[in-house]
This record gives structure tokens, sequence and C-alpha cells, in this order.
């Protein structure tokens, strides 16, 4: 059987000028990783103005418009599984979850069911996008295994790129509910600084020079007791984003094992209550539907656990 494919325009943006092909449109196209784009390069999938693109590594110039042809996904090795979701919103076009902490997006090595995506699977009774790949069904963007909170997937590739053009311009409205070490000062601000791989450990996410444009504006909620209750809004969405940014300015999450390390009485706290995740939560999730055009936003509660730290934190 003849496998269809979907084409992607794909425009380089100013700020990914001299940047390598498939960083450069794994910046434009957020639906598909970096890896994906050179398997697709080095396919011959990717053009630009009818030439195949085949070098990764060439250089990219800023409003530059390729032409990525993806295949639709192979038969899915993902088992439907029936995992309970929390449904916030759904339709024919797109669903909205509130995730767990401690469920995994997508199967990965480590992780290969039992995930968010097996879950949909089984919900969508298979109907998930194909665009995010065999591996990725569904999946517009996604947030850590231990972050709980509202995420968004797609049913339909015109949902999903409707979607994923509202990510790339930063239009999404999403915000965070945090609970940091210590009390920002001032109360309120932005965090602008650009996020890459470690160059000391590829585990970890860190500010790097030339790394890519993150934006997250605070506000604190509640001072607590040798913390507080922060709002961040993202106007990037950057693996790890918050939980960086907030570090930097010297108020890691309580709970975060990579960024933070808490001590004295909030670390007794924190054992005591078996607390062993960050204390971050997606709580608000607000876009524009990709097919009907109207507006959408939803809220969650913070769930019981990061509730409980909140409880115990209060003046």
């Amino acid at each position: 059987m003849n496998r269809g494919v979907s084409i992607i325009e794909a425009r380089i943006a100013p700020a990914a000028d001299g940047w390598r092909l498939d960083r450069a449109l794994a910046d434009a196209v957020p639906t598909l990783s970096r890896e994906r784009l050179k398997v697709l390069i080095a396919g011959g999938s990717v053009s630009h103005e009818g030439l195949l693109a085949r070098d990764p590594a060439k250089r990219a110039s800023a409003g530059a418009l390729f032409a990525v042809a993806v295949p639709d996904p192979t038969p899915a090795h993902n088992e439907a599984q029936d995992i309970p979701l929390v449904v916030a919103y759904e339709d024919e076009h797109l669903i909205v979850v509130n995730k767990p902490a401690g469920l995994v997006v997508h199967p990965a090595a480590g992780n290969l069911d039992g995930t968010l995506v097996n879950a949909l699977l089984h919900h969508c009774h298979g109907s998930l996008s194909g665009i995010g790949g065999v591996a990725r069904p569904g999946i517009v963007h996604r947030i850590d295994k231990d972050t709980s909170g509202l995420m968004i997937a797609a049913k339909t590739d015109r949902a999903h790129e409707g979607l994923a053009k509202q990510f790339a311009d930063h239009s999404i409205d999403r915000r965070y509910r945090a609970i940091t070490g210590g009390i920002p000062r001032p109360a309120a601000g932005t965090v602008d600084a650009p996020l890459a791989r470690s160059p000391q450990n590829r585990k970890k996410i860190a500010i790097v020079a030339n790394g890519k444009r993150a934006v997250t504006h605070y506000t604190t909620m509640e001072p607590l007791s040798g913390a507080a209750l922060v709002e961040c809004r993202l106007e990037t969405g950057r693996t790890h984003q918050v939980r960086v940014h907030m570090a930097s300015i010297g108020h890691a999450l309580l709970g975060d094992p990579v960024y933070g390390k808490a001590k004295g009485t909030i670390r007794t706290l924190l054992e005591t209550l078996g607390f062993r995740r960050q204390a971050l939560h997606a709580a608000h999730l607000g876009f524009i539907h990709p097919i009907s055009r109207s507006r959408l936003a939803f809220d969650s509660a913070m769930p019981p656990d990061m509730q409980e730290l909140f409880t115990q934190l209060h003046v």
C-alpha cells in the first residue's frame, strides 16, 4: 500500500539565520524533532525552490521557505492502553487533558508504554494526528513527566498544523503555578535567557548564549514561609524552561531533583510529605480552536500533592 504524504511549509526565522538547516527547521516546525528532520532531509523529503536539500548541516538563510514532505505514519506499534484520563475538553478535532504528575507524554527509551500516548490511543480509538510520527501521534507539545496539568493533543493533521502554528508564534496562553524556594525580589519580572542542552551535562538544560530564545514572565501570587506561590506565563515553550529560568534567579522550584536543592526546614517538609517532584503545574491553557476559530480557555486547580505543600507552607 502506498503511503500518503503531508507537505508542511517552513520559513526560516530571522533569529535562525546561519543555523544548521536541521536546527533551523526544528525551530520553524515545532511538531518535528531535529532528529526526525535529519532523517527527512537525508531522505530527500525537504526542498527549497524545487531543489532537494540533502545536507542537514547546510547553513540556513533567514526568510528561506522550505517544503517538508512528511510521510503518513506507518501503523503505530504503540499499544492502546486503558489508562484513565481527566478530559477538560474534547471534540472531533482535538482533546485537552489534565495530565497527572508521573505520566510520561510519549514512548521513548525506558518508557515504551504506560504513556499519555498509549492512553490517548485507547481513548480516541486510534484517531490521532499523524504529523508527530509513529512514536508521538497527536502530540503537539509536551510537559515534563513530573509536571502536572493541561495539555492539548490533535486528532487530525489539520488541527495539529493549526495548533503548531500558534505554538510557533507564541500566541498560546500558558500559565503555570510554581512553588519556589524563597520569595522573588522583585515580586514580578521577566527572565529572557536562551536555553540549550548543557555543554557539561547533556541531560540538563542550561542558559547558553547561542541557545533558543526563551522568555518567562513571573508574578508572585502569595508569599509563603521560606517559599512563594508564583505564576509563570510562558512566552516561549522550551524544555525545562520554567525550572531553569526560576533557578537562574535564585528561586528554584521546590522538589526539583535536577535544578534545585532544598535545605533546612523546607527539605525536612519535602521529605515528610514525600514530595519528590518539581512543584510545577500547568494551570491555564488558552488558544484559538484551529478549525472553528473560537477562543477556548481552560483552568486546572493544583493537584492534591502540590496543594498540601502549599498549605503546609502557608504563613
